[in-house]
């Protein structure tokens, strides 16, 4: 009994150690791997590929993990890639975006001579679809459904709409409102988005930029938009609202009038925005090595972000946990605020922080500790406002 407890003991702990460590890893051309986090586990063998000291940017080879390098436990994938240098910024931005067709984020019952009706949910609309084209036209804003659905004069619509990438087709009845005499349909839809997030790097050599975080999401239906069009712009930070447990805060501040754009928005991603920056709005930062997920490590760091209208400041936090396989790319890093000053501006962490420097808390000096992150409240906030779950590396 007690052998067959030991047994299951270690079996248990073995499947832990397996689960935690990564399924990939990226390594610069003639690095070695070692794993930050876990330095007992080692590399055993390389099967079927070449040392990596020879191995070109873009190939990829098997490494297997051993425990002290003899008991195995994991084969992972090693990927090569050219470590990249981007500078750092934590400059707070705008965000002007434009969905491509519409989203219904709202449905209203009309009041019709025959009773309450809703064309929209009779079609099989929900919240979060988008709305693409009516009768072959485009759809582009608010106003522009408004005009179509009018003019049909009760005629029925064809409507072209999506659902989690998927395409649909439905017939749209207008109705006639009873109180304004309008033609109607049931549906509120948004066109449009904006904000302010932080921009979290800048690569010089491409002129790409990344920040916010985390994708834009519609504030009614919690759906991520699908952008069209969009840009970033100057913006004045006034200052932030605390957060609270239960209640995320967020940076307070407005749009510079008359501006010109920093950049253009390409991908709404679910890490982050992405785009590009016109040639003569480089940011301000400091450039520094992207650290490849493996070479993360606890403890002590600093993110570089902006809270009031001094621009950009490093303060002080705490890395808790790390986890290298997260189903989640928005969870896989736990982080505390642990910086006075930074605690009494914004009680903790708040929407659209910062950039991570953990450098100065590497286990070897040779290991890059800079990892290009924002930081995002979830819709399901944590009991405490100053930690918080971080997304993964917009650069992997």
């Amino acid at each position: 009994m007690g052998l067959f407890a030991l047994a299951a003991v270690l079996a248990a702990g073995y499947g832990r150690l397996y689960t935690s460590l990564p399924s990939q890893v990226t390594l610069a051309p003639g690095e070695q791997l070692n794993l930050s986090q876990t330095p007992w586990v080692t590399v055993r063998q390389m099967s079927g590929r070449l040392p990596a000291a020879v191995m070109t940017e873009g190939s990829s080879y098997s490494v297997e993990l051993a425990l002290w390098g003899v008991i195995p436990i994991k084969t992972v994938q090693a990927n090569v890639a050219q470590r990249r240098t981007v500078v750092a910024s934590g400059t707070a931005f705008g965000l002007k975006m434009f969905s491509a067709g519409v989203m219904a984020v709202s449905f209203t019952d009309i009041c019709t001579d025959s009773g309450y009706q809703n064309p929209a949910k009779e079609a099989g609309l929900k919240l979060g679809d988008y709305l693409n084209t009516i009768d072959g036209t485009p759809l582009r804003t608010n106003e522009q459904v408004r005009q179509i659905v009018e003019a049909s004069g009760g005629e029925s619509l064809t409507l072209c709409y999506s659902r989690d990438g998927k395409n649909y087709t439905t017939t749209l009845q207008p109705v006639k409102d009873a109180l304004t005499g309008s033609w109607r349909v049931g549906v509120w839809v948004r066109d449009s988005s904006a904000g302010i997030g932080t921009l979290t790097f800048y690569d010089p050599q491409t002129g790409v930029f990344g920040g916010l975080g985390h994708s834009v999401t519609d504030v009614d239906t919690g759906e991520s938009l699908t952008l069209s069009t969009g840009e970033i712009v100057p913006v004045e930070i006034s200052g932030a609202i605390a957060g609270q447990a239960g209640l995320p805060g967020e940076l307070r501040g407005s749009f510079v009038p008359n501006a010109a754009a920093l950049g253009t928005i390409r991908a709404n991603g679910e890490t982050g925005l992405y785009g590009l920056l016109y040639d003569d709005k480089e940011p301000t930062g400091v450039e520094l090595p992207v650290a490849y997920l493996q070479e993360i490590v606890t403890g002590e760091a600093e993110i570089i972000t902006t809270v009031d209208d001094s621009g950009p400041h490093r303060y002080k936090i705490q890395i808790e946990q790390l986890s290298y396989n997260a189903e989640d790319p928005n969870k896989n890093m736990l982080l505390r605020v642990t910086d006075d000053q930074l605690l009494a501006k914004t009680g903790g962490i708040v929407q659209g922080m910062g950039v991570i420097d953990n450098r100065d808390n590497t286990k070897k000096p040779e290991n890059k500790g800079f990892s290009t992150v924002t930081l995002k409240l979830p819709p399901t906030l944590v009991s405490d406002p100053h930690r918080h779950i971080r997304i993964d590396d917009p650069l992997r």
